[in-house]
């Protein structure tokens, strides 16, 4: 039997949206059989498991929407403005698909050694190139002396902590979709801005 690219594709697309309404651990595999209009035997000649969907869906994801950020990170821009456009991009990719931050912690606490296993993530993580940047442009004094594995470490987690926490900040904040929307949209200028000033040469 050749597996069909069709089927893959509607088994990936019913995955996604069963785990965004429901959990990963709350689908079942006959869930995702069931919405995928496919049955039980298909769907498992496919995927051998609901953790192996899992895996190819969250692989899938960074691989298709790191690429940008990679590329930034690996320019000749300007520090400054590598900051910019890497936190808008990243912002950006999240709005678009709110499952990264969720599947990457979901996969953290099955298995901390698959995170290294997974070239995708590896490759996006503190990049050469932006570490060799950060420590250059602190021996010329154009920014303070920075460990670049704190200033990425701070980086992400200011982009990322507010999706983790999405339905904590509506309910405290008391915002309906398109306010957290607009939340969102500052956290740019926001973020930008901090991450700027904590490098700033001291006067």
């Amino acid at each position: 039997m050749s597996k069909n690219k069709n089927t893959e594709q509607k088994i990936f697309e019913a995955a996604t949206e069963l785990f965004i309404e429901k959990g990963v651990d709350r689908t079942s595999v006959r869930d995702i059989a069931t919405k995928a209009g496919i049955n039980l035997a298909l769907m498992n000649y496919y995927f051998r498991s609901k953790e192996n969907l899992f895996d190819a869906i969250f692989a899938n994801l960074v691989k298709k929407n790191t690429k940008d950020l990679i590329k930034i990170m690996d320019s000749d821009l300007e520090l400054n403005d590598k900051i910019s456009q890497y936190v808008s991009t990243y912002i950006d990719i999240l709005i678009e698909n709110p499952l990264l931050v969720s599947f990457f912690m979901a996969i953290l606490h099955r298995s901390r050694e698959k995170i290294t296993e997974m070239d995708v993530i590896h490759n996006l993580y503190g990049r050469e190139k932006f570490t060799q940047q950060i420590l250059d442009e602190g021996k010329k004094g154009t920014i303070k002396k920075t460990d670049p594995s704190h200033f990425y470490v701070d980086m992400i987690s200011m982009i990322t902590f507010p999706f983790a926490i999405k339905p904590l900040i509506m309910d405290k904040n008391e915002l309906n979709e398109a306010d957290f929307m607009e939340f969102i949209a500052y956290r740019k200028i926001h973020i930008t801005q901090m991450l700027k000033d904590s490098i700033k040469p001291c006067p």
